[in-house]
């Protein structure tokens, strides 16, 4: 059975019959987890590998776990990882220790990502920050300056794909100069420049992306970015050159407007290779699974080169020991 080009999230910390018999019949390519899902480590992988005899064999499990403030699996059954503008600062002032400090990072959050059943972890954030903008980025971003994020963010990943994690970058094509916080305001921005393209244009060859839904006026006066055809295909497709694995951001953000099937059917028409919608809703999840579509042939074939470079890039990690050095760098 064709997977649906869906992610969706699930009520709560156990695999009721309900959203069972739901996922059975929808097929989506993934299902994303939140604090709500977690509790200890016994529980959440009991959670994962019963959404692993639901799900399809090429299905992903996918979770937030940035570090700092964007983190579901915290102490004290989690390690606590440091937010992206500590690591930022530290690169600042010591630019080799700052990027073996993000690719530990990485390689940590990777590693108990994988050990609890994820395959593809949303991180790292390649926005850059910019002075006097919403905090929706804030500490959650590596610098201001462009090749400082790129660089960061790429140790990040790298660490992350050591794990055999799959990471995915975000939020195309640039969220830094928002004024608002989309998860309650739909931002407008005017002054998009090439330096907040670069960290992306400079990491365009990992296997994950995360679209923005903000209006760039200069690309699209209409529509957002994750509805948008003009700026999937022309920016985020054609000038950043991104060309694996699209994923909308989540579309009960109060940035978007309509049901959550009519966005996600949008999002989808738009360019998008998966739709996502993250409450765990089972009128929510209904109605994105009635108004979305198949995985298509260009999507499929994403998925599995992501799962492939994943898979190469894995190596043995001792988890203890990175810990140890990643605490000598940031005390």
């Amino acid at each position: 059975m064709p997977c649906s080009a869906t992610i969706v999230g699930i009520p709560g910390p156990v695999l009721d019959a309900a959203t069972e018999s739901l996922l059975r019949a929808a097929n989506p390519a993934g299902v994303i987890l939140f604090g709500r899902n977690v509790t200890d480590k016994p529980q959440l992988r009991a959670l994962t590998s019963a959404l692993r005899h639901v799900l399809s064999p090429e299905a992903v499990l996918m979770i937030d776990q940035e570090g700092g403030r964007v983190a579901r699996l915290r102490p004290p059954h989690w390690r606590q990882h440091p937010p992206a503008a500590r690591i930022g600062a530290l690169y600042d002032h010591a630019p080799k220790a700052g990027l073996r400090a993000a690719w530990l990072t990485g390689a940590l959050i990777g590693q108990d990502c994988a050990e609890a059943g994820f395959d593809v972890v949303c991180a790292p954030v390649l926005d850059r920050v910019v002075a006097d903008r919403s905090d929706i980025v804030g500490d959650r971003g590596y610098a201001q300056d462009p090749h400082a994020v790129a660089l960061l963010g790429r140790a990040v990943a790298d660490g992350l794909l050591a794990a055999g994690i799959q990471p995915v970058m975000k939020h195309l094509p640039g969220h830094g100069r928002a004024r608002v916080d989309s998860h309650f305001h739909l931002p407008t921005v005017t002054d998009n420049t090439e330096e907040d393209l670069l960290p992306f244009i400079e990491n365009a060859s990992l296997p994950w992306a995360m679209t923005a839904h903000i209006v760039y006026p200069g690309w699209d006066a209409g529509r957002p970015a994750t509805l948008s055809p003009a700026i999937i295909a022309r920016i985020i497709r054609g000038t950043i050159g991104f060309q694996g694995v699209l994923v909308s951001d989540d579309l009960a953000m109060h940035a978007l407007s309509g049901t959550p099937g009519a966005r996600a059917a949008e999002a989808l028409a738009a360019g998008c290779d998966l739709a996502m919608y993250c409450p765990g809703d089972a009128a929510g999840n209904e109605d994105v699974f009635a108004n979305g579509r198949h995985v298509t042939h260009a999507a499929a074939s994403r998925l599995a080169n992501a799962r492939a470079m994943a898979q190469a890039l894995r190596a043995p990690l001792d988890a203890e020991a990175l810990a140890a050095e990643r605490n000598l760098l940031l005390p």
